[in-house]
């Protein structure tokens, strides 16, 4: 569900989603029938397992470091940096450390 307080404000996005000892968590941002803008914090050694989506999602690390898997190939990912998976493509993430991420997923 879309967070509607999030509207026509200047906001830190880091501040979004707060670590959760041991924990994954998620707060949309906007969902659209184009697509969704979601901002995750998860906890070191906490992931997601390997899956895979219809849609093409771009993640930006917002705090800290992650190893983003992508058909197999290991990525390091650090605040700063984006990397794209691509839509059909089996994919997984793992928390090297504390990580906060920005997951833009385009439908359209």
């Amino acid at each position: 569900m879309q967070d509607d307080s999030l509207k026509a404000k200047a906001i830190k996005i880091k501040d979004l989603a707060a670590y959760n000892s041991g924990a994954v968590v998620s707060r949309t941002i906007m969902d659209r029938p184009a697509g969704t803008v979601t901002v995750f914090s998860f906890d070191q050694g906490q992931g997601l397992s390997e899956h895979i989506a219809p849609f093409d999602a771009m993640v930006e690390i917002i705090d800290g470091e992650a190893e983003i898997i992508i058909e197999g190939k290991s990525n390091i990912v650090k605040e700063g940096e984006f990397i794209i998976m691509p839509a059909g493509k089996p994919h997984a993430l793992r928390a090297v450390k504390n990580f906060k991420m920005l997951l833009i997923m385009i439908k359209a």
